[in-house]
């Protein structure tokens, strides 16, 4: 472990390695590599509304990292305890250390460093804020303290808040999403599934969320394809598991079928393509919400997905869509009014040992083109199209 854990505070932007609307995937995969300086980390969560309730990281003993509800984004992070001893952390503003560990943060020296700001119980710039009492984070958020603090200037700092800038306009909900910023330029911000034919790729960029678009199709895109548009994906998979072939009305066919087939999975997208391994072509496309608690949480970034309806008529360019952040059973109505198909349980951990989770089991659910893997809290954590 470091004897010292140096940041440097961006106002608006992020502290040390944590940056401002990074997606909650990456953030945790980054954390799985620090082991040496964040041993311990806890995941929080609703548990009744997993896929659409913000989601805290708290990481002994400094920080909490709040994570936006619908697109997994970080919103917001608070810096608690600098003065804590495992490890020393020394805290750095563009040139200058305004925090060394055995000299305590005080509130002379931000408004040194900082300039003068509106009166208040904490000093509040853009982006950045400093508090001298040990409310929570979410007491904090609310902008509201429970203890008066006196003109001291000695009085030392004891959380640290970084926010976007407009965070802190007024009006604007302190939990809304993360605006636009670059941290998220390239990630996808909408996937439109078009049931039977493909997905329709939208993705960040300095312009705004649809910069660019890229449609994949069922049975015309290729591997190549994929490897030009997308890049090279993280991982390829040779399918191996051939259970579901015995649904099929010819099931040896369909076994001698997939005997070559492979995954290209893309986990920082939140996808997964299955390449024929004759034809080389995408025979099957699987979208990950990236649900807190299931057992595919955190292999996935979340991906926003959307399924598309068919259109009214031809002229109708805003067909009726429902979304990942919809309940299965109003998802199925959509895809079929009568009463949902025969499901199949579907347990994911059944072949590990040592795994504990409020949700271990899901139900699969069929329809044309259209497969849906649903939790036992009715929420859709996975769709398949083919």
């Amino acid at each position: 472990m470091f004897s010292t854990l140096e940041l440097d505070i961006r106002p608006g932007s992020g502290i040390g390695m944590f940056e401002l609307g990074s997606s909650l995937w990456s953030v945790i995969s980054a954390l799985r590599t620090l082991q040496h300086l964040f041993p311990q980390v806890e995941v929080k969560f609703d548990l009744e509304n997993t896929s659409t309730t913000p989601v805290i990281l708290h990481l002994r003993p400094y920080f909490d990292l709040l994570f936006s509800a619908y697109h997994q984004r970080l919103h917001t992070i608070c810096l608690r305890k600098p003065r804590d001893p495992h490890p020393l952390v020394s805290l750095r503003y563009k040139d200058s250390i305004i925090c060394s560990g055995e000299e305590p943060l005080v509130k002379i020296k931000i408004s040194r460093t900082f300039g003068p700001t509106y009166p208040g119980d904490e000093l509040r710039y853009p982006g950045v804020w400093f508090s001298f009492d040990d409310d929570t984070v979410s007491e904090g958020l609310r902008g509201s303290s429970s203890h008066a603090i006196a003109d001291n200037r000695s009085k030392e700092v004891k959380r640290i808040i970084v926010t976007q800038k407009d965070a802190q306009d007024a009006g604007r909900d302190p939990l809304d999403e993360v605006t636009l910023c670059p941290a998220m330029y390239g990630d996808i911000s909408r996937a439109i599934v078009k049931v039977n034919n493909g997905v329709v790729l939208h993705f960040y960029g300095p312009s705004g969320p649809s910069t660019s678009s890229l449609y994949i199709r069922l049975g015309e895109t290729t591997a190549q394809d994929l490897n030009i548009d997308l890049g090279t994906p993280s991982r390829i998979y040779y399918k191996d598991d051939e259970r579901m072939a015995i649904h099929s009305p010819s099931p040896q066919l369909e076994e001698e079928s997939q005997s070559t087939d492979y995954f290209y999975n893309y986990f920082s997208h939140g996808i997964d393509f299955l390449i024929s391994g004759q034809t080389h072509l995408v025979r099957k496309i699987i979208l990950h919400s990236n649900v807190p608690g299931s057992p595919l949480f955190q292999q996935y970034k979340r991906c926003p997905w959307e399924l598309e309806g068919k259109p009214e008529d031809d002229e109708d360019d805003s067909p009726p869509r429902m979304r990942f952040t919809d309940k299965f059973e109003a998802i199925s109505h959509f895809l079929s009014p009568r009463d949902p198909p025969p499901s199949m349980v579907h347990d994911r951990t059944e072949y590990e040992d040592n795994i504990t989770l409020p949700s271990p089991t899901s139900r699969l659910h069929g329809y044309d083109g259209v497969i849906l893997e649903v939790n036992e809290a009715s929420q859709v954590v996975a769709v398949m199209i083919f």
